[in-house]
Formats: C-alpha cells, structure tokens, sequence
C-alpha cells in the first residue's frame, strides 16, 4: 500500500499572477513595516467600531457568523483584483467585481474561522516564502510589486492577508481529512487500465473556473456571475488570476488547473465543450455537476500514435503583415530620454505576442505610436535591406530589434501567427497517477467541507 501524499498539488498556495509593468522602473517604495506576529487577517466581532487605513469608522459590507467584513476590505480587494488581472478600473468593471468579490470574501471569513477553531496559525515567514515565488514567476523584485500594487492603490497588506487565508486552509484541510487520503497500487494500476483505454483519444490541458450552485434558487444569480467572469476574460483579465480569485473549486489555488484529461473523461456537456474550443480559447459558462464553469483550453494532444508532422516544415498562419511601433523623439533628443526610451523599447519588445497585443501596450506607454503598414500603402519590399533582413530573422508574431531613426526608436513587429505545434499524447508514470488520483480526493472532500461551512454559516451581505 502506497504511503499516505503529503497534501500538495491542488492546495498549493494560490499565487496571484501580476502583470509585469512594461513601462521603466520607477525608484523603489520605501521598505514596508515588518509583518505582525500573527498573518492571519483580524476578524472584528460585529459589533466592534470598525476603523479603516483612512481613519473615520468604516462602513460593513457583510457579517459572517459574529465577524464583519468592512467596506474598506472590500475596496482593498477589489483593486488587488484589478491590479493584478490587467483589467481597467472603470466604473463598470469595479461594480461588476463588487460582488464577486464580497462572495468571495465571505467564504475566505468561513475559512478564518475554521482555521481559528483548529488553532492553526500562519507565519510571517509562510507568507512571504509565498511573496518571493510571486515575484520569482514575474520577474519582479518585491519593491516592483509594492509599487505595482501601491500604483493600484492596495495595501501590500492586503495580499498578504489572502495569501495567509489560503494558507491556513491548506493547513485545515490537512488536518481534516490526513487520516482520510490512501491511493493504492490497486488504484494506480485501475486508473493505468482507464488512461491506457483512451490513449488513442484527444487529451486536452485545461484550466478552470467553477462557481456552485449550492441549491436551484441561486441558479440564475451564478450564471450571471460566471457571464460576467467571462467578459472580464475577454476583456483581458488573465485566467489564472480570475480563476484564484473567484473559482470555488480547489484547483483555483494552482490557477484553476485541472491538468490534461482526454475524450470523454469529463461530464458530456463540458467534453463537448472542450471538443469546440481552439487553443488559448475560453468557453462560455457550462452548466454541470455542481454549478458552472468556465473553461479554459491550453493545450491539445492528439490520441497514440497519431503521425506528428515535422515542426520544421509548418508554416506561419496568415499573411506576413507588419505594424510599425513607433517612440516618436525627433532627431536630436537628449541622451538621459534616449537611453530611457530604448529601455522601454526593450520591455516592449519581450512583451510583444503579435499584432493583436500592441494596442494594450500602447495603453501603458504614453505616445507609443502604432502604423499598419500595408493600411499605409507600404510593402515589406519598400523597406530598406536592413529593415527587411530583421524582419525574416524575427519569427511569426515577433519584433525586430529596436533601432533608432530621425523619428525615434522603431520596431517592426510582425502580424503572422505561428503554425499549432502538433503532439501526441503519451501515458503518465505511476507516480503522476498516484499525484492526479490524490488531488481528485482531496478535490472533492474539500468541497464538501466547504460547502458545509456555508450552510451551517450566517452570512447578512449589507
């Protein structure tokens, strides 16, 4: 018999995905006060004065059980969001998110309060092991993040607030159902025999976002919460990002990641779901087991055996169309704004992802100038020697190197799309299966849990 899994994969700590800044680094905030001896966030008792960062009593916006959830808490929360997500603060956007946010903060309170009732506690130190992956997987120093959420307006406070939540549930899980968790060779060799029966199928990566469905008279309100995560996906919020936030599944600690699953495997509706979605593409809400969810299709491999063509011999997708990008400084510019354009020129170019991608950068840099040449009349043969040379260098959706012209810096970016890389799908080893089997337990149980906190909970949403 295999040995009990340390509890791992879908409660990893939830880490939220920051936007890298593509403007030039601006000087570092001052160092932040250092964390209290206790991370978990404080839960004032209902009817304590509530007191916010900008002094006067703060309005409640929720009461769970004897805790309150302030208006501050919320704001907070909501421009962590937006912040993060790489979504506009409009008006709209911040009163869509409202509730979805103070839904989520209600469960994260339930949470609190079971962490608390087990006497788990989280570290300084938990949290910010947790900081330096975040900023470690966006290539940020914490001062870049600081400033990144001080720019937004959040407390770095308030990040670390979730962060201590998540941890802490992580560790109540662990200790509800420790004793609970086996995965059997017997187990791993079923599961083989399952995988092995549908090698030859389609296997599909796959992120999601669910929201439940906790009884019928809340049906409605939860599909139109889940259509308006859908607009924000695309609208250009990032899926990982959303999926940590308001999906109510355990995979939204690891970004809603549900790994590869092949035909047939899930629930009819969403297989046929995944059967229409394009890679990089994501579904609207799909009504199944539990409540919605959102799906988001990241890869695809093709069944056993399937004859792979030559990745050498693909061809890009679409014309070769170019857009010029343009940092207009006339002829003659000073050295000191020079040197820092071309440093922006640089970000730009290793954010750029095609043609469709320029026009949110341009939102981040202040007169960024963005020409379609063949709009102008302009052929790629029109183009100096030089000019067209970096072009072919430069692959499907990619930039050229910057360069300076009486103009300014240039680059052209290039409008074709790679050809999809075609794979086949191969059998996981034992001990993936064994990782895949336990996180399906550990999925489930902790729904359960949860989802006995909240009708056993008494939540006033002012």
């Amino acid at each position: 018999m295999y040995r009990k899994r340390r509890f791992r994969a879908v409660f990893g700590l939830a880490l939220l995905v920051c936007a890298a800044p593509v403007l030039a680094k601006t000087a570092p905030p001052p160092p932040a006060s250092p964390p209290p001896a206790e991370a978990l966030p404080p839960s004032p008792p209902a009817g304590a004065a509530v007191q916010s960062d900008t002094g006067p009593a703060d309005g409640v916006a929720a009461i769970v059980n004897d805790a309150i959830i302030t208006e501050y808490d919320l704001r907070q929360r909501v421009l962590l969001f937006v912040a993060t997500s790489g979504l506009q603060a409009t008006p709209d956007i911040l009163a869509k998110l409202r509730g979805q946010v103070l839904s989520q903060l209600e469960t994260e309170q339930l949470q609190i309060q079971e962490a608390r009732k087990k006497g788990i506690t989280v570290s300084p130190t938990d949290v910010d092991k947790s900081i330096e992956r975040i900023t470690g997987d966006n290539h940020l120093t914490k001062d870049q993040l600081t400033d990144l959420l001080k720019k937004g307006g959040v407390d770095i406070a308030t990040l670390r607030g979730q962060i201590a939540v998540q941890i802490a549930w992580q560790k109540a899980v662990q200790d509800e159902f420790q004793d609970r968790v086996n995965i059997t060779p017997a187990d791993v060799d079923a599961e083989l025999a399952r995988l092995q029966e549908g090698a030859n199928k389609p296997h599909f990566l796959v992120s999601q976002i669910f929201l439940q469905v906790d009884n019928p008279d809340v049906d409605a309100k939860v599909l139109k919460d889940a259509q308006d995560i859908e607009t924000q996906l695309h609208s250009g919020a990032q899926f990982g990002t959303v999926a940590r936030q308001f999906s109510q599944s355990p995979t939204a600690a690891s970004g809603g990641d549900l790994g590869w699953v092949h035909q047939g495997q899930l629930p009819a509706e969403i297989d046929d779901a995944l059967q229409h979605l394009q890679v990089g593409a994501v579904s609207p809400p799909v009504r199944s087991t539990g409540g919605y969810y959102i799906l988001g299709l990241r890869d695809r491999q093709e069944g056993l055996g399937t004859k792979i063509p030559d990745p050498a011999t693909l061809q890009p997708v679409g014309p070769l169309n170019v857009s010029r990008v343009l940092l207009p400084l006339g002829p003659t510019p000073p050295k000191a704004l020079k040197d820092n354009a071309m440093k922006i020129a640089v970000q730009i170019h290793d954010h750029v992802n095609g043609c469709d991608t320029l026009p949110k950068i341009a939102q981040q840099v202040h007169g960024m100038v963005i020409q379609d040449l063949a709009k102008l009349g302009i052929k790629i043969t029109d183009l100096s020697a030089e000019i067209q040379d970096a072009i072919n260098k430069a692959g499907p959706g990619q930039a050229t190197t910057p360069f300076f012209s009486p103009a300014g810096i240039e680059m052209m970016v290039r409008c074709d799309k790679r050809a999809p890389v075609v794979t086949a799908y191969t059998i996981p080893s034992r001990q993936q299966i064994e990782e895949q089997l336990f996180d399906q337990q550990i999925t489930n149980l902790s729904r359960r849990y949860l989802r006995d906190l909240r009708r056993n909970a008494n939540v006033e949403t002012r």
